[in-house]
């Protein structure tokens, strides 16, 4: 991780505030080429910002626009023939969203062209309202709720919905053949260990600049402006569209001065829910599985690749992994089967997985994984982030960069072999329901190259530990010829079902890891 030292004496400060404030009101006022916008004067944007007290965007609508209902909202569209760069027959084009309901603080969105850079503003007639009787032109510049670009993904004669950027700094993105799941974030501030009293802190991108792509391009950049009461960010998305989607994130966070201390930022977070699965499973809901994700996955700077089944506690879980120099990590939908589902509308075997991978060394610090119980799929429960070990000072920058895949069914993976299932139960057997529940069973399937590679006969060990709370009964590996991979059978008993127990368990031959390690926790009654 680097830290850009870099403080300003009281005039110079005074000076570059004055000047980005300028910029600013320039560019809400549509000046064109001499206000034209580039990451340096982006983060210099964001450095100003970070110098001043913050201010919250005003949530005031127009009383009627205020007064429509979810059902309203949702039937005012945009225009795809009003579609950003649609005359000019680009491959990318942009549309916006309306403010209301749960939308209510306007972001400002521009555009980045070889003619300069200018405000796009908010126009009535760019949107259908439906069956709505209101008068859009009578609000004026509203602003827009967030965008979303176009691409040829799936079809090069229709242009499919490929990013959206829409709510604080949430984003999410499609490769080809996915339907939307999991959402990214700019930043996160205390989704744990907030002071008492206080909680999470949401940054938002208050300002968007969208790059007008070049004839035959096949990416697009946009620049964000991220504010919030005690952070000030910068941040450039290079995507790119295909199989899988990606985006080079590159951030500069500042610190607010004068504003309370920050006890966890975490960086390139992602947000998913998990109801429930294989580990989870439940007899009340005729689908086998309803998540976004089914694991965390991480490969640590000491070359461990780890997995993390995801869980709907009955109360918050956190757990971290401490680690150097991480190599990536990533919420991921493992199982692509429709079978595992049976949802022929959510289609959750077409949701992506999202792997984060590091550019530059992003030193000591953690992977945090939060989940939080939820009563059923409407509510995002799971989120995984990446923890510095050390913050910058207030009014110095912390500058990271990374690489976000959105995958599908060819997603990143470890190089020998993974978990492709995981389960907890018993088949048949003579412990009662009270030793069941004292000692929870769990059988794990393992594939990929490094089993196919094994001889006939191959002496396979599964080498399983537990933390000071469990005591490991059973550990047995056996060959799986119907998965083409092997199966371990464990079972440990719990010392004290108030606390929770930590499990790993990974496949070795003689004396090489075949594996990657399961980790998983049992979750105290």
């Amino acid at each position: 991780m680097t830290f850009r030292i870099s403080s300003l004496l009281p005039r110079q400060r005074h000076r570059r505030l004055a000047g980005a404030v300028a910029l600013v009101a320039g560019l809400a006022a549509g000046w064109g080429p001499a206000q034209a916008m580039d990451w340096d004067a982006l983060a210099e944007l964001a450095r100003t910002r970070a110098q001043a007290p913050f201010e919250a965007a005003s949530d005031k609508l127009p009383d009627d626009l205020a007064a429509l209902d979810y059902d309203q909202i949702r039937d005012i569209r945009f225009r795809p023939d009003r579609s950003l760069w649609r005359d000019r027959g680009l491959p990318f084009e942009a549309q916006f969203f309306h403010l209301g309901l749960y939308q209510r603080q306007a972001v400002h969105i521009h555009e980045i062209a070889p003619e300069g850079t200018r405000l796009l503003p908010y126009q009535g007639d760019d949107f259908d309202l439906g069956r709505n009787t209101v008068d859009a032109k009578a609000w004026g510049d509203l602003g827009h709720a967030g965008f979303r670009l176009h691409y040829p993904l799936n079809n090069p004669a229709y242009k499919d919905e490929l990013v959206v950027f829409q709510g604080a700094s949430y984003f999410r993105a499609l490769g080809m053949g996915q339907q939307y799941g999991l959402s990214a974030r700019g930043l996160a501030i205390d989704t744990v260990g907030a002071p008492a009293g206080q909680g999470e802190e949401f940054p938002r991108f208050t300002d968007f600049w969208l790059r007008r792509p070049e004839a035959g391009a096949t990416g697009v950049t946009v620049l964000a402006l991220l504010d919030s009461p005690r952070a000030t960010g910068a941040y450039r998305f290079v995507i790119r569209p295909g199989a899988a989607t990606t985006m080079t994130v590159t951030a500069r966070v500042f610190l607010r001065e004068g504003a309370a201390p920050v006890n966890t930022l975490g960086l390139a977070p992602l947000t998913s829910m998990f109801l429930h699965g294989e580990v989870q499973p439940t007899a009340r809901d005729f689908r086998p599985k309803v998540h976004d994700s089914d694991g965390l996955m991480m490969h640590t700077g000491d070359g461990e690749w780890l997995w993390r089944p995801l869980q709907n506690p009955s109360r918050i879980s956190v757990s971290s992994f401490v680690m150097r120099q991480p190599r990536g990590f990533g919420l991921m939908q493992r199982d692509r089967r429709f079978a595992s589902y049976e949802d022929i509308e959510a289609r959750y075997e077409r949701r992506p997985s999202v792997w984060v991978q590091p550019i530059g060394d992003w030193g000591a610090g953690r992977v945090e994984l939060v989940q939080l119980p939820t009563p059923d799929e409407t509510h995002d429960n799971v989120v995984a982030y990446w923890v510095p070990a050390t913050l910058p000072a207030q009014g110095e920058s912390l500058d990271f960069a990374y690489e976000l895949s959105w995958q599908g069914d060819v997603q990143q993976t470890p190089p020998g072999a993974w978990v492709v299932q995981s389960r907890r139960g018993y088949g048949y057997t003579r412990l009662s329901a009270d030793e069941q529940i004292r000692q929870p069973q769990f059988v794990l399937d393992f594939a990929g190259p490094a089993l196919d590679a094994l001889p006939p006969g191959a002496p396979v060990r599964a080498v399983v530990s537990a933390n000071a709370n469990g005591r490991v009964v059973e550990a047995l590996a056996y060959p799986n010829p119907a998965q083409r991979g092997w199966r371990v059978t464990l079972r440990v008993e719990r010392l004290d079902p108030s606390q929770p127990v930590e499990l790993r368990a990974y496949l070795q031959h003689q004396n090489d890891t075949l594996s990657e390690t399961w980790t998983h926790v049992i979750l105290p009654e």
